[in-house]
């Protein structure tokens, strides 16, 4: 699905960044046997920027979208995750270029339990994986960036039940 959000956004040094009014991923977290968190994980396929490594569902945010309703229209197209399923608990800017213009912001929502999935396209495999375990699996560059603050924010938010 084409939103007026798909297209490339060039910086002065010549990088690139996906979204032409910036980018959002949905980080979804739940309960995992035994207690902890799971995250919902995204294998990108081999085509897609950055494919091969790991990632949130995500892409570009449309111009009349707030970051929450693009993470969680993603989730829908690449995981077909349902809005009423997910309970957004926070927003982090995770990523911000070109003077601060675009920005990628990860929306950090809770399920009631790992939901099932159905990939398109854009994945080879979701996977839902703990906490504990995310940085041992090799990372899209950006999500690996932020890892590490995402993980001291959900440290802060109890998981919802």
């Amino acid at each position: 699905m084409q939103g007026d959000g798909d297209g490339w956004v060039l910086a002065a040094d010549g990088s690139h960044f996906w979204g032409r009014h910036g980018a959002a991923g949905l980080l979804l977290r739940a309960p995992q046997a035994g207690g902890g968190a799971a995250v919902l994980l995204q294998y990108r396929a081999p085509w897609s920027h950055q494919g091969g490594t790991w990632a949130l569902p995500g892409g570009a945010r449309d111009s009349h979208e707030t970051v929450e309703e693009a993470a969680v229209r993603e989730a829908y197209e690449e995981a077909g995750l349902l809005a009423e399923q997910l309970t957004v608990r926070t927003t982090v800017v995770t990523a911000t270029a070109i003077g601060e213009v675009w920005t990628y912001t990860t929306v950090i929502a809770d399920a009631p339990e790992q939901l099932a999935t159905v990939p398109n396209r854009e994945s080879v495999e979701l996977r839902w994986v703990s906490e504990d375990d995310v940085d041992s699996l090799p990372l899209h560059p950006g999500f690996a960036a932020s890892w590490e603050q995402l993980r001291s924010v959900t440290a802060a938010i109890p998981l919802s039940s």
